[in-house]
């Protein structure tokens, strides 16, 4: 049996008012969800484990079977690999925002939707002016980038940026952890020295952004500006088994997501990484070629992990109307087409659809609360439940499960 996971980041949601107290994944047209909801089966899932940031790192890193407190080693390692940069020994990678400020507070995480063109452009000029033998900047797509800091110490507290949207920032800079502030580690920075440096490189940014060429174009225009770095979720290099060495029956797969993060999972997971034309993170992404790809990896490979961004981009936003579209779009242009396809096919396929947390858009950021799932394979037996979503999957077969649960239990379906 092939297996094909099929990820809404921050799909889930709170029951909401303006939609006649529904979420949105109750209010949205799902056809294709409830379908496979109706013919297969269902739960809820714990996906963020006691002690971690509910960030999709952490959550899908869950999701893919692995033990956070064997293998987590924060955002920025993952983005490394996905970049294609292999970390040094004594490397400290972080993953490194650009945002917009306004009036002394945080006003996005994404510095107005840059584009990888615009964004590549300024990580460039920032790497030119304040790069070294010690410190590196490495462009990645859009908004999320890559801060290198040879020698840097992790043991520091970071505050991500899309969990305090129009909040004053300067409270928010960077520090060393708790009883880790002047603890010497062989070959590298205290913590204290490391949280330094990174406020400094904020600072400096600042001042840099302001004047770039881009910024006063958008300044001109009324536009969000893309005015300062933001980084945070530090790791060193990260030590994981691979998905075919955990779960023998699989022998090869892929991983399709235009989120870097996702890509570095996979590329510690033993994944080959997909890349779509036109796979953006947003709800304009290319849902069809997204979908066309993982077909067509499912017809050469064992496994797939189809991840799609936009819901929880829209839930950051706030933005109600949007979050509900990216929820319509996924149901009808990746879960249709896919279930469509491989229905029939000779070797059965087991399709499992899931978000990897809650972003509820009048909260803006991420929460550590269960998650539904549902899992379909022909011939399953089903259960009562007849739709997809949060308070439906309370009645589902398989209950509650855990962290590495889902991926036991999904890779055994029979």
């Amino acid at each position: 049996m092939k297996h094909i996971i099929i990820l809404g980041d921050g799909m889930a949601d709170h029951c909401i008012e303006r939609l006649g107290g529904k979420t949105p994944l109750q209010y949205a047209d799902t056809p294709y969800m409830d379908l496979l909801a109706r013919e297969g089966r269902n739960g809820r899932l714990v996906t963020v484990p006691e002690g971690f940031p509910p960030g999709s790192e952490v959550a899908n890193t869950a999701i893919m079977g692995y033990d956070l407190n064997k293998v987590y080693e924060g955002r920025g390692p993952l983005e490394a690999a996905s970049i294609g940069y292999e970390m040094r020994p004594d490397d400290m990678a972080i993953r490194c925002n650009i945002i917009c400020l306004a009036n002394g507070c945080i006003k996005n995480h994404h510095g107005g939707h840059l584009s990888t063109d615009d964004a590549r452009e300024l990580v460039d000029f920032l790497d030119q002016h304040l790069g070294n033998d010690r410190v590196k900047f490495i462009a990645g797509i859009q908004y999320r980038h890559l801060l290198v800091i040879r020698g840097g110490n992790k043991h520091i507290t970071c505050s991500p940026p899309h969990d305090h949207p129009d909040q004053p920032w300067q409270p928010l800079l960077v520090k060393p952890e708790e009883g880790y502030a002047d603890i010497p580690e062989e070959g590298r920075m205290t913590a204290s020295e490391t949280a330094d440096l990174i406020n400094r490189l904020i600072i400096d940014s600042q001042q840099l952004l302001a004047n770039h060429p881009f910024n006063l174009a958008r300044r001109a225009a009324g536009h969000d500006e893309a005015n300062s770095i933001w980084p945070w979720s530090p790791g060193y290099r990260p030590s994981m088994r691979t998905i075919a060495e955990m779960y023998p029956q699989v022998k090869s797969g892929s991983v399709i997501s235009a989120v870097d993060l996702i890509k570095g999972i996979g590329h510690y997971a033993g994944l080959h990484i997909i890349e779509v034309e036109g796979a953006t993170g947003l709800a304009d992404t290319n849902y069809e070629g997204k979908a066309a790809a993982a077909i067509e990896a499912l017809r050469n490979e064992d496994f797939v992990f189809l991840h799609v961004e936009a819901s929880d981009e829209a839930g950051h936003d706030g933005n109600l109307d949007l979050k509900v579209r990216t929820i319509e779009y996924l149901d009808h242009r990746i879960v249709e087409p896919i279930y469509n396809a491989v229905k029939d096919w000779d070797e059965p396929v087991c399709i499992a659809v899931l978000p990897d947390h809650p972003t509820p858009v009048e909260i803006r950021t991420h929460i550590n609360e269960p998650v539904p799932f549902l899992i379909w394979h022909r011939g399953i037996q089903p259960d009562s439940v007849t739709r997809y979503d949060e308070q439906s999957a309370v009645s589902g077969h398989y209950g509650m499960l855990r962290l590495e649960e889902f991926m036991q239990t999904f890779m055994n379906e029979k």
